[in-house]
């Protein structure tokens, strides 16, 4: 065989904060260290490629410094500064179907004989292993659609109406105002009933997202909590720069908000409002 020029070049990828600078693009792959519960994220990627979902990265193993191995996935992940498609009505929507798709996939996996990171709150645990972390740089678009999830580290058993939570208070985006790109300004409500549509989230779960989601963002920013107080060079940095006034605020307004999302989203979906206006 003949070594192509480059061919074990490593090139970084931008986007992440837990291993920021540390993960690298190597050829068609993507190396990536490994945590203490990455052989729970690396059953996922096995299981999500018997039953042939596309959406993710295939797992496949460890290098000589103990790094996993993950297939590269061709696209654009979303960084700052965003492009203004990402911000799109159809972005949204996609993200939302990508999800669908992966619970629909998860739905056959049995999570029991692996180890989790730390548990989601009670009311919300389930047998639906969740991604739990779907932010913007860890969905791949191509050709301006949202095509795969990467980034499967805090994957953990959740239930579908977590991840809905998780996901749409990061790409509505739900929260203060003058922390939403100004396009999107004043269009939260419309946009969240858009994401919940896309993606069908049930009537019973409807119900419940208003509290999941002042939840959804906690659990996360204990997460970062828990990174800074470590010593994590990257959070440290993010939270003296403006994460925790940013954190501490879309906090109160979620708190705020758990009545106009309760009202909003346990309507009839858009389509049917639309239909009789």
């Amino acid at each position: 065989m003949i070594a192509m020029p480059g061919a074990h070049r490593e090139i970084p990828l931008v986007g992440g904060y837990t291993n920021a600078g540390q993960v690298v693009r190597v050829g068609d792959t993507v190396r990536r260290p490994q945590c203490s519960t990455s052989a729970a994220a690396h059953a996922v990627l096995e299981h999500l490629e018997r039953v042939g979902f596309d959406g993710a990265p295939r797992f496949l193993g460890l290098d000589d410094r103990n790094r996993e191995i993950l297939s590269y996935v061709d696209g654009q992940a979303i960084v700052r500064p965003y492009p203004p498609w990402a911000l799109t009505d159809e972005a949204l929507a996609g993200v939302a179907r990508l999800i669908r798709r992966y619970h629909d996939a998860m739905a056959s996996f049995d999570p029991t004989p692996h180890i989790w990171p730390k548990p989601i709150p009670e009311p919300f645990q389930g047998r639906l292993v969740t991604h739990n972390d779907p932010n913007l740089d860890n969905v791949i678009f191509s050709g301006g659609r949202a095509v795969a999830l990467i980034d499967f580290d805090l994957a953990t058993p959740g239930s579908a109406v977590w991840d809905a939570a998780c996901a749409a208070r990061l790409w509505v985006p739900l929260r203060h105002e003058s922390d939403v790109p100004p396009p999107l300004r004043g269009r939260w409500l419309e946009r969240l009933r858009l994401f919940l549509d896309a993606y069908g989230l049930s009537p019973a779960d409807r119900e419940r997202f208003a509290d999941a989601l002042p939840q959804a963002h906690e659990w996360c920013y204990r997460i970062v909590r828990r990174a800074v107080a470590g010593g994590h060079e990257t959070f440290e940095r993010i939270w003296r720069e403006g994460g925790r006034a940013r954190a501490e605020r879309t906090q109160q307004w979620l708190s705020m908000q758990v009545g106009p999302v309760r009202t909003a989203v346990s309507r009839a979906d858009s389509s049917e409002l639309r239909a009789r206006s």
